[in-house]
């Protein structure tokens, strides 16, 4: 790592970070930094898997009502580190995050850089700006896309 940021984000026990803290840590980065981060391999999966496994905590059940959906999360690595992709499961007012692809067909795919993905569950970006750039690519059905964030409690920086 060459920052003291991407440092300290390798340093973190996240079981003691809140979510917020998490933010105003991405917020912190510069784009630089977040690349260090997401071409450093063992630290770009601990952060994905500490994100991902926030969403069940982060799910709003009482938001996403009766909905029933499959998301996939394509994260595209750089520098030589391949995609990451995870699902999350919506159904029966619960949200199950998986690691890796299953054979079910997503209601939904959601394509984009490390760094924009970081930005976007921090609370650090806008959906509708991101896709707007082409720094998110929705692969499915846009609306469910565009109304993802409401379905959790993102925080705020």
């Amino acid at each position: 790592m060459g920052t003291d940021k991407a440092g300290e984000i390798a340093g973190l026990d996240f079981a003691s970070v809140t979510p917020t803290e998490f933010a105003r840590i991405v917020k912190g980065l510069s784009g630089k930094e977040l690349t260090e981060i997401a071409t450093d391999g063992p630290l770009r999966a601990r952060v994905l898997r500490e994100v991902f496994t926030r969403m069940e905590q982060q799910f709003r059940p009482e938001a996403a009502g009766s909905l029933k959906a499959l998301i996939r999360w394509q994260v595209t690595g750089s520098g030589g580190v391949g995609d990451a992709v995870y699902e999350t499961d919506i159904a029966e007012g619960a949200c199950v995050v998986r690691e890796g692809r299953s054979a079910a067909e997503p209601r939904v795919t959601l394509v984009m850089g490390d760094a924009e993905f970081l930005k976007l569950v921090s609370g650090n970006a806008q959906p509708v700006t991101l896709f707007m750039t082409r720094k998110l690519k929705v692969v499915g059905d846009v609306a469910l896309a565009a109304g993802l964030t409401r379905y959790f409690d993102i925080p705020k920086a």
